[in-house]
């Protein structure tokens, strides 16, 4: 990853990159073609030409269905991506159907966290998993997914960011998700 000011990220998956693709499972919806390799990239210009399988594109955004008290608890626990021990990630991306973006902010506030626990979820697993959410629908070049959340942790807590995805997919919100796709890497220099 580069600089936390950068907002604009572009997902490659081809030959090159430094995280070795171990897994591409197609959840629900469409699959992404099958690569080899992953490099994530800041980009505030052009859009890079690599040659790839597929590319992703997704942007930082403000915290849109936290409270004040659920943000600075989360800001407190949630460490920094590219920890030294933090070899494995995963890439999970997402796209809601028409009715979850037909609720109003609030009406997806209390999915999200007081019919799904979202929030409080996640918080169970931190510090050991850090994240950060990308959002896709609202970029000028139409995207395949609304969000890509990009994830990192250590080998010994895979079983407890199995848990997590778990406990998320058996979610009221999961009931909106039309098409998901789950890839999970390891850093090139630690497989």
């Amino acid at each position: 990853m580069t600089a936390t000011s950068q907002r604009l990220f572009n997902f490659i998956a081809g030959e090159q990159g430094p995280w070795q693709i171990r897994s591409n499972t197609n959840l629900v919806g469409a699959p992404l073609p099958t690569a080899s390799r992953l490099e994530v990239v800041g980009s505030c210009t052009a859009p890079l030409q690599y040659v790839s399988a597929w590319q992703l594109q997704g942007i930082t955004s403000n915290d849109r269905y936290v409270t004040r008290d659920e943000k600075t608890a989360l800001t407190a626990r949630q460490p920094d991506l590219g920890r030294s021990s933090a070899t494995c990630a995963a890439l999970i991306a997402l796209r809601k159907h028409s009715g979850w973006w037909g609720l109003t902010q609030d009406e997806r506030r209390t999915i999200v966290e007081e019919q799904s626990n979202h929030i409080a979820i996640g918080m169970k697993y931190l510090p050991a998993i850090a994240r950060r959410l990308y959002h896709c629908r609202d970029l000028a070049h139409s995207q395949p997914f609304d969000f890509i959340t990009w994830f990192e942790f250590a080998p010994q807590d895979t079983p407890a960011f199995d848990e997590l995805l778990k406990s998320l997919r058996r979610s009221v919100e999961w009931q909106f998700v039309e098409r998901e796709v789950d890839i999970r890497m390891v850093q090139a220099d630690a497989s």
